[in-house]
């Protein structure tokens, strides 16, 4: 009985000298990145997540309207400058778009803002976050 203890203590801790430093590894980052959300203008909701990515921003700004075939112009800033302008229609099964981007990470904290307005009813999204 004694033996059989000491061999599983002994695979327990070489277990743990095995996989200790790929956990630590990975202590200090946060792969979730950020994620906001809110409400549009007239019933509409947006999210908008950033995250980084091998030294760059993956971005995805989502609009959901519940209504398929709306036609919405969208437009992503980062840190001023414009990084994406477009027009996005929504889709079934659930009614949104959503629009995916990598970009730049300048050094120093990133200010991401998008921006979505529905062709023909002004409905108005507007979601901005720091990563």
């Amino acid at each position: 009985m004694r033996k059989l203890t000491l061999i599983g203590s002994a695979a327990l801790a070489t277990a743990l000298l095995i996989l200790a430093p790929a956990a630590l590894a990975g202590a200090g980052r946060d792969d979730r990145g950020v994620l906001k959300s809110g409400r549009c203008s007239a019933g509409a909701t947006w999210k908008l997540k950033a995250k980084l990515d091998d030294g760059r921003i993956e971005t995805e700004f989502e609009v959901d309207q519940n209504r398929v075939g709306r036609r919405w112009r969208v437009t992503i800033v980062r840190n001023g400058a414009r990084v994406f302008s477009g027009i996005r229609r929504t889709v079934a099964p659930s009614g949104s778009f959503e629009v995916r981007r990598l970009l730049g990470n300048s050094p120093g904290a990133d200010r991401i803002t998008a921006t979505a307005r529905a062709l023909g009813t002004g409905q108005t999204c507007r979601g901005s976050l720091a990563i």
